[in-house]
């Protein structure tokens, strides 16, 4: 009843929640009306046509997330593997996906092989909001602006930007080669391409817009076709087979990005997620995803 409740709060509706936990509607709503009977409170204002959380149901709601975690946690905590076992579900921002986190997993599988990782990709706000209603164990992120008190960060590397552009361009600098080729923009719907477009009003750069893409394979892509230039990450741990590019330095104040692992502060996972931090660093000080590197003793 307490993980049906947890549902109806993170997808805000008892049809939503119904399907979350595998249950008929009817059997939500006969759960909460049994918790509510129980603990002689309403967790629900019903005088609306949906159903919502009153104060009493959210504080409920909070409570009801640490009784679940600390059940959940009981077979790991007498068994004694620290969770180093079973699933973590971590979200990763696109520009990870090549290097730093097959790197790391594959560190960590191998001395973990009872540990399933499960990864699911998305931008830096919505792999948030995925932590927050616990949809995710933890996310490998572009660190937001804004840090919510109830979220746990562990820092990974410092990505600088840099400009990526076609080896068949003629000039070396990069103001030049901004304003005399299409601008392939990093998506601004991420924080990195918000980052990346506050720093060019910044330094009064105009660019020529050519394209707007969310993924940096499909930026490189691009670049490599001489259809313009980029500005991105440079990426802490890079691909065992990089695409042919100049990649060339924007200077010393170039804005630079934080990657790190975030997730919520109550986590019971606490000691498989220092594993994974523990990993994501030793692949960043590699710094290259070599595969028999990281399987070879």
């Amino acid at each position: 009843m307490l993980k049906t409740l947890i549902a109806v709060a993170d997808h805000g509706t008892f049809s939503a929640a119904a399907d979350a936990v595998f249950v008929t509607h009817a059997a939500v709503s006969q759960q909460m009306k049994l918790l509510e009977d129980d603990w002689q409170i309403s967790l629900f204002d019903r005088s609306k046509r949906t159903p919502q959380l009153t104060p009493a149901g959210r504080a409920a709601v909070a409570k009801a997330r640490e009784v679940v975690a600390a059940y959940d946690n009981i077979v790991p905590s007498i068994i004694g593997d620290d969770g180093l076992s079973g699933t973590l579900t971590i979200g990763a921002v696109p520009t990870t996906l090549t290097g730093l986190v097959p790197f790391a997993i594959s560190m960590l599988k191998k001395s973990w092989p009872d540990l399933h990782v499960y990864v699911v990709p998305g931008l830096t706000i919505s792999l948030v909001q995925q932590v927050e209603r616990g949809a995710l164990d933890a996310a490998i992120i572009t660190k937001p602006h804004v840090m919510q008190p109830s979220h746990q960060w562990r820092v990974i590397a410092d990505e600088p930007m840099e400009l990526l552009a076609s080896l068949e361009t003629d000039s070396d600098d990069p103001i030049e080669l901004l304003q005399n080729n299409p601008f392939i923009r990093y998506s601004r719907s991420a924080v990195v391409g918000a980052m990346i477009e506050n720093w060019l009003r910044e330094k009064n750069i105009d660019v020529i817009d050519g394209m707007e893409l969310e993924s940096l394979e499909s930026i490189s892509s691009m670049v490599v076709g001489n259809l313009g230039v980029s500005i991105v990450p440079k990426r802490c741990v890079v691909a065992s087979n990089p695409l042919p590019l100049k990649r060339i330095s924007l200077g010393p104040d170039t804005c630079v990005r934080q990657l790190g692992l975030i997730s919520h502060v109550d986590s019971v996972k606490v000691r498989v997620l220092e594993v994974l931090q523990k990993q994501l660093l030793m692949a960043v000080d590699i710094g290259r995803f070599d595969p028999t590197h990281a399987l070879s003793d």
